[in-house]
């Protein structure tokens, strides 16, 4: 038996939300104030979601990827991960991060079994990060990536393009991704649940980023692969990859695989 959506796909992914709770308060995510939280005794505790992890594993997904808010906020995670690390079905085992927290939890996390990471980083500006995500933290979360990359052989930097605001940084968060030996996936700003400021004028789409990138690094080669990942991956001449998420101009839900399970135990597909 496996799991399908409405179209009649197999759902093979799940996302994991172990918290709605984040301490950062980016712009296109949430407010800054009056934003309110989940009562503590509705979050699933680690062993309701290993037996959720249990049920889904048994009707066929085998990627689990755990996201939040910022999931480590919870911060016995590693718990977490030591029992889903331990279940044969699951083949790959994901976090999704802002890094804020990594220098002290990435070599723990790797010890559990983590298998890899992504940490979202929209700037290497620090005034900009500060505006962006309300906080002055651009060295934690740059520290904090360069201790996954030391922990973990796959590491991606999510960047959500905003025009405006950090489109004229695409050459410099590649390179940055470059150094630390992580694959960069630039994303299409979109309209979320608690997002205040959307604008569909503000979306820089994937073929103007494509512009952007090949008037520096010249043409830029399309990786053919069949997968259910959001991202459009390419090759640089030098080898370097690179990914583009098109949230907004063409949206992946057609190949998307994905079901998710909310902090309070509600799921989705």
């Amino acid at each position: 038996m496996s799991i399908l959506d409405s179209q009649g796909r197999n759902l093979g992914s799940l996302r994991i939300s172990v918290t709605d709770r984040c301490n950062f308060r980016c712009q296109y995510c949430m407010p800054e104030q009056d934003y309110t939280w989940l009562p503590r005794e509705n979050i699933l505790t680690f062993e309701e979601i290993s037996l959720l992890v249990d049920v889904f594993t048994g009707l066929g997904v085998d990627r689990v990827r755990i996201t939040g808010g910022e999931p480590l906020l919870r911060t016995d995670l590693s718990e977490l991960i030591k029992l889903l690390s331990t279940k044969s079905s699951i083949r790959d085992l994901a976090l999704t991060t802002n890094g804020f927290l990594l220098v002290e939890r990435a070599k723990a996390l790797r010890a559990a079994g983590l298998h890899r990471i992504t940490v979202s980083l929209d700037t290497l500006r620090r005034q900009r990060f500060q505006e962006l995500t309300r906080f002055d933290a651009l060295r934690n979360v740059q520290d904090g990536l360069n201790e996954a990359t030391k922990q973990f052989d796959a590491v991606k930097i999510d960047t959500v393009v905003i025009r405006g605001v950090n489109d004229d940084e695409l050459i410099d968060i590649l390179k940055f991704g470059q150094q630390l030996g992580a694959e960069v996936r630039f994303i299409e700003y979109m309209d979320v649940g608690g997002a205040t400021r959307w604008s569909s004028n503000d979306v820089v789409p994937r073929n103007e980023m494509m512009q952007i990138l090949e008037a520096h690094y010249g043409h830029v080669n399309k990786i053919n692969e069949i997968s259910s990942a959001p991202a459009e991956r390419f090759r640089l001449k030098d080898g370097t990859t690179f990914g583009i998420i098109s949230s907004t101009t063409a949206p992946f839900c057609r190949t998307c695989d994905r079901s998710r399970i909310t902090a309070d135990g509600m799921w989705y597909r």
